[in-house]
């Protein structure tokens, strides 16, 4: 309220949570006799939900979305209500901004928005401004074109490559959890890279398959862009920790000393797997809390918010070419030195070449994905490379491993044994018979 008595130049900025009015009060208290005037600004958390979007009507067929909180502007106990300036709104957008969209101020008319007497003065990815000659109660509503119908045979394609993929994560789990390796192996970073990534593409899949479902629950949506973002980043920070345990492994040319695996046992490197990935999501909720939740629930690309993923990423992927240099050098002189045996520098030189495959293989993907831009053939190769990291880890560790191929052999030996004996004995019970 202002009274006949006010000494300011200017009225100031009034304030909700998610939205701001200027109004010129001043102004209008000197159109009253009695030198005052009051105005009431309200903001409703949940009334989008009753005054939806779809009451907007408009000739075109286009996909309308509530951008902002509905707020209210009143005048009480002002006889004169004629504005003197329009009154300028500022909304911050509750909802992804989508740039190829049209925004539009709007205001309740008895049973539906319109847009008479106001007009978008600016906007950017984060907040617009309307103005408005009149009173009432206000909302942002943004129209976009409806998306391309979705291609059903790209659908089955990437349904069946994410089965195919899970099927042989789980393969390789088994493979690294029963299969005996060598002394010289450390297999906790390939198992807890299968989980991380397991999970993620299974997680990934549900939320597709039932998404028209999830997206009408937005905080549902945001959370399980959060675990996707933590699985993933997980997934490469296991993959460094690996490349780490390999660099020390051919410093060493030999098993890693008891001193050194009291420094990284398992424990500590699950440690390192997953409070690294847990903290950059934390930090990214905190910096940018609307920043999870996109239309297929994954992180939300305006902002910049995609490197809160690809910077960690691209960090990760430079470590790990450092790490591969050096590798490669310590190789080259401890062939030259033989202070080793040929064998085991053989070995550990196979090891190099699958964790540099690895690395290429679950890193590239994510840059190709950098350059697709509507490509349909870029689309069909992100997707094949992306789902099926679970078949190359298989393919690179184990059926590539002539150990684990000869444990194959010796268990399908047992089983079909096994089965012809089973065989034997039903033949001899139902001829005895």
């Amino acid at each position: 309220m202002v009274g006949p008595q006010v000494t300011l130049n200017k009225m100031p900025r009034l304030d909700t949570t998610n939205s701001s009015v200027d109004i010129d009060l001043i102004g209008i208290s000197k159109n009253n006799t009695e030198r005052s005037a009051a105005v009431a600004f309200m903001s409703y958390i949940t009334m989008e939900n009753l005054l939806k979007p779809d009451f907007f009507n408009t000739s075109n067929d286009t996909i309308k979305s509530m951008m902002s909180t509905v707020i209210s502007a009143t005048l009480p106990k002002t006889t004169n209500t004629k504005l003197t300036k329009p009154v300028n709104f500022t909304f911050r957008h509750i909802r992804e901004f989508d740039p190829s969209g049209s925004l539009s101020c709007v205001y309740w008319n008895i049973s539906e928005w319109i847009v008479d007497g106001c007009t978008v003065l600016k906007t950017n990815s984060s907040y617009t401004v309307c103005s408005c000659v009149h009173l009432s109660t206000f909302a942002l509503i943004m129209q976009t074109s409806p998306p391309p119908e979705s291609d059903p045979l790209l659908e089955l394609l990437n349904l069946v490559c994410v089965i195919v993929g899970l099927v042989f994560f789980s393969l390789a789990l088994l493979s690294f959890a029963l299969c005996q390796w060598s002394p010289l192996v450390n297999n906790v970073a390939r198992i807890n890279i299968c989980i991380s990534l397991l999970l993620a593409h299974l997680l990934s899949l549900l939320t597709q398959q039932f998404l028209s479902l999830i997206r009408r629950q937005q905080v549902l949506c945001a959370v399980i862009a959060g675990l996707l973002h933590f699985l993933f980043l997980s997934g490469f920070v296991w993959m460094f920790i690996e490349a780490v345990l390999l660099f020390i492994c051919v410093k060493n040319l030999s098993q890693i000393s008891s001193k050194k695996r009291a420094v990284l046992s398992t424990g500590f490197l699950c440690v390192i797997g997953y409070v690294v990935a847990l903290v950059v999501v934390c930090v990214s909720v905190g910096l940018v809390p609307e920043g999870y939740g996109s239309e297929h629930c994954w992180i939300k690309m305006d902002k910049g918010f995609i490197w809160s993923f690809l910077g960690p990423v691209c960090v990760i992927l430079v470590l790990n070419t450092i790490l591969f240099i050096n590798i490669v050098i310590s190789l080259n002189s401890a062939f030259k030195s033989l202070n080793a045996e040929v064998s085991q520098i053989k070995q550990t030189k196979i090891m190099v070449f699958k964790t540099l495959a690895q690395c290429v293989v679950l890193g590239c993907p994510w840059i190709l994905g950098f350059f697709i831009n509507g490509s349909k053939v870029l689309e069909i190769i992100f997707l094949i490379l992306n789902s099926q990291q679970g078949t190359f880890i298989f393919l690179i560790y184990c059926v590539l491993n002539n150990k684990v191929r000869q444990q194959y052999r010796k268990f399908f030996r047992c089983l079909c044994s096994n089965n012809t004996e089973d065989h034997t004995i039903t033949f001899r019970v139902i001829t005895t018979e």
